[in-house]
């Protein structure tokens, strides 16, 4: 099973990219599934066919859907959002402001990728393709998964045995959760981490969708090293809207200016692959045009093949210790931080922030330095001799 992510800067071709992948795919024997989670959706524009909730037939070996985040949400949160509503209007709030406080921030959004491990489980599919919503929504997203798993790992069970302990006097001044809230939480908890194995699997790539033009190749660059940090393989870049050369001196003066930018891209991505499509004179709308944006980019090859092969993180011994390698292309020294707390290593990029799960070995060792050089970040450990035996 193969899983490709779409997404860039609004504006810039990322659906219409994302769908004429899935139709070139499929029209070359694949069984394909393009799926949207972007909650302004378009797909269903590009392709000209209606689309709702469940996979909709569109052409031979081609499905596609518009992934219902709200319904997923009533699925996954409501049984929990209720019990908190009804504290709060136990405690005299009012029933709309008490609504309003029990949404969980991102569970909309992040629930939404519950479909689509759903259709990866389902075993019907050789591809899936993923039209996800514009770079600042789309690293918000692929964040959460491992961002509220953490939460509900470390907070919910403290939080549980808690409540056994003070349920006989909680129970008179409040409402106490009962036994399927826990089951709730965690049955999320499950979610979110086989969400996070799907989007992290080396099956699974995201394709940054760009147009050559400063503002929006800045972009880019930052989402790279973003994508990066929270664990995601980028396997390739689509420049889309590319002038052709012209004599004409208005058009000849952005040619160049594009290519610049375009420069500028092949050398800060390599060795991944940018792949052009050229500025159209009409929209790429319906299977027909789609089928021929997708050759133009893809040309004779495999657009489902894997061309990243970089490990994202490693961790080795060393002479003192051991080093963890987290791959960071682009990345400034000046925009990054790094701090222990407890278990996990907090690492801050231009305003991104992961806390990464220490290895067990790690958890007994004191970071003793840290050095960015060639798109990585290396972390040094050394053991503690208080947590490490000594023969």
């Amino acid at each position: 099973m193969r899983v490709l992510l779409f997404t860039g800067k609004g504006g810039v071709g990322k659906t219409t990219t994302a769908a004429a992948t899935a139709v070139l795919a499929a029209s070359r024997g694949l069984k394909t599934l393009v799926l949207s989670t972007d909650p302004a959706h378009s797909l269903a524009d590009a392709l000209a066919v209606p689309l709702g909730s469940e996979p909709t037939s569109v052409d031979t070996g081609l499905d596609a859907m518009q992934v219902d985040s709200q319904g997923a949400f009533e699925r996954s949160w409501r049984e929990v959002q209720d019990y908190l509503r009804a504290v709060l209007e136990r405690a005299g709030m009012d029933a709309l402001q008490a609504d309003e406080l029990t949404v969980l921030p991102g569970a909309e959004e992040v629930l939404a990728l519950l479909e689509l491990r759903q259709q990866v489980a389902s075993g019907r599919y050789d591809l899936v393709v993923v039209d996800c919503a514009p770079t600042g929504e789309t690293l918000r997203l692929l964040a959460l998964p491992e961002a509220l798993a953490w939460y509900v790992e470390k907070v919910f069970p403290a939080h549980r045995r808690a409540l056994r302990a003070v349920r006989p006097l909680l129970s008179r001044v409040t409402e106490v959760p009962e036994k399927g809230v826990f089951e709730a939480v965690a049955r999320l908890h499950r979610d979110l981490a086989e969400v996070r194995a799907v989007l992290t699997a080396p099956t699974t790539s995201v394709r940054l969708v760009l147009t050559p033009e400063a503002v929006v190749v800045a972009e880019a660059r930052r989402t790279l090293t973003s994508l990066a940090l929270y664990g995601y393989r980028v396997d390739g870049l689509v420049a889309n809207r590319v002038m052709a050369p012209s004599a004409d001196p208005w058009v000849a003066g952005w040619v160049a200016a594009q290519r610049t930018q375009l420069e500028a891209v092949r050398a800060d991505a390599a060795p991944l692959s940018v792949r052009e499509s050229p500025y159209a004179a009409a929209e790429p709308v319906g299977l027909d045009a789609l089928l021929a944006l997708g050759e133009v980019v893809y040309g004779d090859t495999d657009p489902t093949e894997v061309l990243a092969t970089d490990e994202l993180l490693t961790v080795a011994r060393a002479d003192r210790g051991f080093l963890l390698s987290l791959s960071l292309p682009l990345a400034r020294l000046e925009d990054l931080g790094l701090s222990r707390s407890g278990d996990d290593l907090v690492i801050t990029v231009a305003g991104h922030r992961r806390l990464l799960a220490l290895p067990s070995a790690l958890r007994r060792c004191d970071v003793a330095g840290a050095t960015l050089a060639s798109g990585r970040l290396v972390v040094r450990f050394e053991p503690d001799p208080a947590q490490w035996r000594t023969t």
